[in-house]
């Protein structure tokens, strides 16, 4: 059985899974790039080993590297999380080569699902649905043309190799196709070494809905319900829900049905997840299967009670699931709210820096899946995803009152988050009705950007009470050194002004 599992990955991901290592008894080593010395899963895990310097592709992409540690630390499994290597068939090989137990699907069923004109393939001869679209990849404009002629416009031309939404671009109509194409292979070359592309009918108003999927290694594969993945911003998730609030009890039953043939067809072993894209006519259509655990695997945990990262470990030491498909049940309702370190008034660009102050929310039906503390830096070099804020519920409608509390009391200083733009979110009437999907960020920036008068007060009064509880210490214990008389006119014209000193 294993007893030491090395976590490929950082940041929350990799202290999510050592806290089911740590209950289950097993030993946690983590890898660190040069840059993340001090960060939470170095602390958190019980050994670490330093795998290269800053650069992704110098440390956390690097297979040899990874082994190397796994080897000294005489691992007997290697957990990839998500992003990264999670999905990397080559480094699930090595890692076999190497003795190592890789707690994921086959080098094989990677492959396969990895890329998407071949999943495509083996979906539609398997009798799952997909989107209409080339059976081929688009290997001249030519070809490209006739293609897109004989689908319609609009049609979405994507990188086989893709994910995240690379190498992804909408063509409304003819003029646009080429050059949206050339774009497409540049981009996908870049991110994933690889220029293929295909394309495919693009259907109006989408949701996009994903099942969770468990597959021992003695034939039994079950789902656990699905996700509403809809709220997306450059195609990336920012909240997701479950249960769905656009689809039936029926639709669901049919839907889990396609997705435990999607991962049979591939002899799929471990946890992933079958994506769909459904128009609103609630015709569904296979997109994709994550070979791995999904960053919005929480919700799936709390509305089932089932530990997806103790399912993995279980299956990877070869037991059979512990639970049936007729033994699961959703209960109640989940909200997962993505927490990034971003600037939504300047784009959404990433907002690296020192994290001086964090108040977490507390209470009943809440969790916090994070890895920054006071007085760390985040990098800039990975991914700007701080934590995960996860609320559960009897009803939809308390879970998102819940939500909105939760954002209220969730308090980071020193770096600029995403806080206020979901709280936003949380307020819209379409969010709160059920009635988004994929373009909801889109269609309703305005709204969604609009500043919020209350939440800058209470920054304003929050403010105020650090600038007098500093000069109150600084005159307290330094009197030759009183603090600076300009600054203190300025900030007693601010609090006059906004009438705080009432506080």
């Amino acid at each position: 059985m294993i007893e030491k599992i090395l976590i490929a990955n950082r940041g929350e991901i990799a202290v999510r899974i050592m806290r089911t290592c740590r209950e289950m008894g097993i030993r946690s080593v983590a890898v660190y790039s040069e840059a993340d010395r001090k960060a939470m899963h170095v602390r958190y895990a019980d050994e670490a080993y330093c795998v290269g310097p800053a650069p992704s592709l110098d440390s956390y992409l690097n297979i040899d590297n990874i082994l190397k540690a796994a080897q000294e630390a005489n691992a007997d499994a290697i957990h990839p999380g998500y992003g990264f290597l999670s999905e990397n068939a080559l480094f699930a090989q090595k890692a076999a080569e190497a003795g190592l137990i890789f707690i994921g699907p086959s080098p094989e069923a990677i492959s396969l699902m990895g890329d998407k004109l071949t999943a495509r393939q083996l979906m539609t001869d398997s009798g799952v649905p997909v989107v209409p679209g080339s059976k081929e990849s688009m290997a001249d404009e030519t070809m490209l043309l006739k293609t897109a002629t004989e689908i319609g416009f609009p049609v979405m031309i994507k990188a086989s190799a893709g994910g995240g939404g690379k190498g992804m671009r909408l063509v409304k109509q003819e003029s646009e196709l080429i050059p949206a194409y050339r774009r497409a292979r540049s981009e996908s070359l870049a991110a994933f070494g690889d220029d293929t592309v295909y394309i495919e009918k693009y259907l109006e108003s989408p949701h996009h809905i994903e099942f969770q999927i468990l597959a021992d290694q003695h034939g039994n594969t079950i789902h656990l319900f699905e996700r509403e993945c809809s709220v997306q911003r450059r195609h990336q998730k920012v909240i997701e829900e479950t249960p769905s609030p656009f689809i039936t009890p029926e639709l669901r039953k049919k839907m889990g049905q396609q997705a435990i043939a999607a991962a049979k067809t591939v002899n799929y072993t471990g946890a992933g997840t079958i994506e769909f894209l459904m128009d609103k006519y609630h015709n569904f259509y296979f997109l994709e299967m994550n070979t791995r655990l999904q960053v919005e695997h929480p919700i799936t945990e709390r509305v089932t009670g089932k530990d997806l990262v103790k399912a993995q470990i279980n299956i990877a030491n070869g037991l059979e699931l512990e639970f049936k498909q007729e033994e699961l049940v959703q209960k109640g309702h989940a909200i997962e709210c993505r927490i990034y370190a971003e600037d939504h008034k300047n784009n959404f660009a990433p907002s690296p820096g020192l994290v001086k102050n964090i108040t977490e929310p507390m209470g009943l039906g809440l969790r916090t899946d994070g890895y920054v503390y006071e007085g760390y830096e985040i990098p800039i070099y990975y991914d700007p995803l701080i934590s995960k804020l996860i609320v559960w519920a009897p009803s939809r409608q308390e879970a998102i009152a819940r939500m909105k509390r939760a954002l209220y009391e969730y308090k980071i200083t020193g770096i600029k988050t995403s806080i206020p733009f979901l709280a936003k979110i949380m307020d819209s009437a379409a969010f709160q009705q059920g009635r988004y999907d994929t373009h909801f960020i889109e269609d309703n920036l305005e709204f969604l950007l609009e500043e919020d008068a209350t939440h800058q007060t209470y920054e304003d009064i929050a403010l105020f009470i650090a600038y007098l509880d500093y000069t109150d210490k600084l005159n307290k214990y330094t009197p030759e050194k009183t603090a600076d008389t300009k600054s203190q006119s300025n900030w007693k014209t601010f609090g006059h002004r906004n009438n705080l000193f009432h506080l």
